[in-house]
């Protein structure tokens, strides 16, 4: 079952080359869907899927020590901006396709193909006829990252009995938190095939941004305040620029920088900006003085931002869409602002409130609280940012204990024996 698409992240070594990161050509998705054309992957590869883009970036630090380790990746997804987002990070270092729809004889057909040593299933990518077609042909399956969300949780436990069923053949599942263990053991899952692992969101890196061109290219002044609105959705923007006039009223020269999820929106927001008689600059156009928005109008640039922001509010938060990955965040060190729907990350969002470095505000005057504090106290931002480093500080050892639990289902790297 599909899990929700997240941020994402630059691959790039400074944010003004994610504007021409080069994407190879796409393939025939629905080729691939209908196993019309078959992957080319190395025989006892490791299988490894992810849905989209968010789940891609949760799991390539994994990926990479894989890789590291000697081991030959195949790697399924199922969007296209994940699959863009995989050639980003991974080309030339695995081999990568869209998952086949999930018939019997389509997973059937890429299970022969692959003849993978062991499948790596992210999240809530349970798909019925993947895990059939792998049982029969003896691949052990394994679950990282495993998250059963609020959204989906009363859908699995209505049909629980089939998924009892389904999800026989996983030999474990590395749960992201208490809760979701919880929930697999409802599912009927045995506890003995269920361990708490941590997110492996809490592995990532910082990006390689070069953040004194990017200050440049946003600000030529490189002197103003930046507060960054990431990864905004529609019902957002608006809410934000109505506020944001008693926020330059407290620091006249706050430059907003505002990142809209979704490309399709840019114009929109554009728009929306100007009808609010604010001055307007793109990323997309030459840098200019005097602006009083910075319109983010490419993808790829978002995770390299949070290394000049001063104050960071993650979208999708305002309205129900479920919160995006404040982790990105806070491995620059950057504590977050954030609305009340947080539910995509709740886990992780609690952890970062008890350590102090994420403000959850439960209304528009709660936000406006929060961030005029921030703005007004600058020693409190400071003590914000600090409690995130010393945060993801504490959270790193994730991806040592999920190495540490797959080590005994991995087969030994090539010259190696068992």
């Amino acid at each position: 079952m599909p899990a929700v698409d997240e941020a994402g992240v630059s691959c790039c070594n400074t944010p003004m080359e994610c504007e021409s990161a080069p994407i190879a050509p796409p393939v025939v998705k629905w080729r691939q869907h209908l196993t019309l054309d078959l992957p080319v992957g190395r025989t006892g590869c490791l299988w490894v899927h992810a849905c989209s883009m968010g789940e891609i970036n949760s799991i390539a630090p994994l990926v990479r020590r894989l890789l590291a380790d000697g081991h030959a990746i195949h790697l399924t997804v199922v969007t296209q901006t994940g699959y863009n987002q995989a050639q980003r990070l991974f080309a030339g270092s695995v081999t990568l396709s869209f998952l086949p729809w999930d018939l019997p004889g389509a997973m059937r057909r890429l299970a022969r193909k692959l003849k993978p040593s062991l499948l790596l299933l992210t999240e809530t990518e349970f798909w019925p006829g993947m895990l059939t077609a792998c049982q029969r042909q003896g691949v052990p399956v394994i679950g990282i990252n495993t998250r059963i969300s609020d959204r989906s949780f009363p859908r699995y436990m209505a049909t629980r009995g089939l998924w009892r069923r389904w999800l026989a053949p996983v030999r474990l599942f590395l749960a992201q938190s208490d809760l979701d263990a919880a929930r697999l053991a409802s599912l009927g899952i045995p506890d003995e095939r269920i361990r708490v692992a941590g997110n492996l969101k809490f592995a990532i890196r910082p990006p390689k941004a070069d953040a004194d061109a990017l200050r440049q290219h946003l600000d030529p002044s490189g002197r103003r305040p930046i507060l960054l609105a990431a990864s905004t959705h529609d019902g957002e923007e608006q809410r934000l620029l109505s506020l944001l006039a008693d926020w330059r009223l407290l620091v006249p020269d706050l430059l907003t920088v505002i990142v809209p999820r979704h490309p399709e929106r840019f114009e929109a927001v554009a728009s929306m900006i100007d009808q609010a008689g604010l001055r307007t600059s793109r990323w997309s156009q030459p840098a200019t003085n005097g602006h009083d928005v910075s319109l983010i109008d490419a993808m790829g640039i978002l995770s390299s931002l949070y290394t000049v922001a001063d104050l960071v509010i993650i979208g999708g938060s305002l309205v129900p869409i479920g919160g995006h990955n404040p982790l990105e965040a806070a491995i620059c060190g950057r504590g977050v602002v954030t609305g009340p729907h947080v539910e995509n990350f709740r886990d992780v969002m609690r952890q970062m409130q008890s350590y102090g470095a994420a403000i959850i505000a439960r209304s528009d005057a709660e936000l406006d609280a929060a961030v005029r504090r921030f703005l007004s106290h600058p020693e409190e931002l400071r003590q914000l940012h600090a409690k995130a480093v010393a945060f993801m500080t504490d959270k790193g050892a994730v991806l040592d204990r999920v190495i540490a639990a797959l080590q005994p289902y991995l087969p030994p790297p090539p010259g190696q024996t068992p």
